[in-house]
């Protein structure tokens, strides 16, 4: 097999793996109302259904990415996927709530494996100075896997139940599997250690972090909160202690010492945390203060969906012409202005009104998104390759909840004056861009900046 189609098939399943991810995330969203219903489940349960599996992922990343660079991104990527694969045909099955959260937490645990090794297979199979478009292809398929998720998950509901809605991503991710062992990527062998106290201090963390995320609407400023910050506050400190003392870290520290990666995994945190706050409180205001149903709410917010498929692709050119500091920082200003823009919306805003917001906010997201993940796969060198991409997963995950948080926090109780939740994610997009300014200027250097 020539270097080429080695290339075009890892890229195909590895694309495939994140875009299955992408729309089991939504169609699962979609089939919660009727799941609930089915099962005679509590709203409690229901959100454990998300919760458990965002805390699975969120926990298991970064680990899951250092065990691509110890045993090869190709094997865990297959474990992963198809370990996906079968969780989800398993929910489809499900005879209760309880198979349905425990096997959500298992479809997490083998998702987290998936998600870093999608990275890893690129920046194993391309030199550095081709991963930009790469990378945009992946950005595109979990676009539009994103945005066709409610629309084949509400067909699916309608017309065959929610049981459904989880098979539907079984043959393209056994699919993608397959293709993964048939594909046989060249990966320098690593003897790295797998840092076993790190993984669970880390996790510890995430676990803290996320479960107070989580909880931060319904419990505002309790007393909760302020112990859920400090368990996160503690369990980060003894991670960071024990990542400086161990020969081996989880964490290579050459890592977060690298202003690139610091600057593009805050970018990112900041921007996406904008973006799917905004999109939270834009969702309430066209279905709470437009009055229009889900199908037509969805409609005004696809122009956003647009952009993150057709401006992929786009980004790339852009970050190759400016530069990813430039490219970053024009990315997140977009989205900050969209989200003032979204804040001076009413009752009689017209549609042109409402599509342009969307349209900003997705052309900023995916400005960001596509550059800030090609900095940090090209910043390390294949053998971190692994923890680089578990981190841009970490981030990704992290920064919604913190988005969705913040906009409900702020968000008063008439739904009608969202423009103080609105002014706060503009100004942590305009933080985005802040730290947009420690990334390099151009984008000539290929060279890894990060090794072990």
């Amino acid at each position: 097999m020539n270097a080429a189609l080695r290339r075009r098939l890892t890229l195909t399943a590895g694309v495939t793996g994140a875009a299955v991810v992408a729309l089991d995330g939504t169609v699962t969203t979609v089939a919660q109302p009727t799941l609930r219903r089915d099962l005679d489940a509590s709203f409690v349960q229901v959100q454990w259904i998300s919760t458990g599996y965002l805390i699975a992922v969120a926990c298991l990343l970064v680990f899951a990415g250092r065990l691509g660079d110890r045993y090869g991104h190709r094997r865990v990527f297959a474990l992963g996927v198809s370990g996906f694969a079968l969780a989800s045909a398993a929910l489809g099955l499900a005879p209760g709530i309880g198979w349905v959260i425990a096997l959500r937490v298992a479809q997490g645990i083998f998702g987290a494996l998936l998600q870093p090794a999608t990275l890893g297979l690129l920046r194993a199979a391309y030199p550095p100075d081709r991963l930009g478009m790469p990378v945009a292809l992946r950005t595109s398929a979990i676009g539009a896997a994103a945005a066709l998720g409610p629309l084949a998950g509400g067909a699916l509901i309608t017309h065959f139940g929610w049981r459904w809605v989880f098979f539907l991503s079984v043959l393209p991710a056994l699919a993608a599997g397959v293709l993964a062992l048939a594909v046989r990527v060249p990966v320098p062998t690593s003897e790295v250690r797998l840092d076993l106290p790190g993984a669970g201090l880390l996790a510890v963390t995430l676990i803290c972090l996320v479960h107070t995320l989580v909880g931060l609407p319904g419990s505002g400023g309790t007393a909760a909160t302020g112990l859920g910050v400090l368990c996160t506050t503690v369990a980060c400190a003894a991670f960071v202690r024990h990542e400086r003392r161990t020969a081996g870290p989880l964490i290579p520290p050459e890592v977060f010492r690298s202003p690139t990666v610091t600057s593009a995994l805050g970018a990112l945190v900041a921007v996406s945390a904008a973006m799917f706050g905004t999109l939270f409180l834009g969702t309430y205001y066209l279905q709470d203060v437009r009055g229009l149903d889900p199908l037509r709410s969805s409609l005004h917010a696809l122009p956003l969906a647009v952009m993150m498929v057709a401006g992929a692709p786009l980004s790339t050119v852009l970050f190759r012409r400016f530069g990813p500091r430039r490219t970053v920082m024009t990315g997140a200003a977009l989205v900050s202005l969209a989200t003032l823009l979204m804040s001076r919306l009413d009752r009689t805003s017209g549609s042109l009104a409402i599509g342009c917001c969307f349209l900003l906010l997705g052309a900023g997201f995916v400005a960001v998104m596509v550059t800030a993940t090609a900095v940090l796969v090209r910043a390390a060198a294949v053998e971190v390759a692994g923890v680089s991409g578990g981190l841009q997963q970490t981030a990704m995950n992290v920064g919604p909840m913190l988005g969705v948080a913040l906009a409900t926090v702020f968000r008063p109780a008439d739904v009608s004056t969202t423009g103080a939740a609105l002014l706060v994610l503009a100004a942590v997009a305009a933080l985005g861009a802040l730290l947009g300014t420690g990334l390099p200027a151009t984008s000539d250097d290929g060279r890894p900046a990060v090794r072990t």
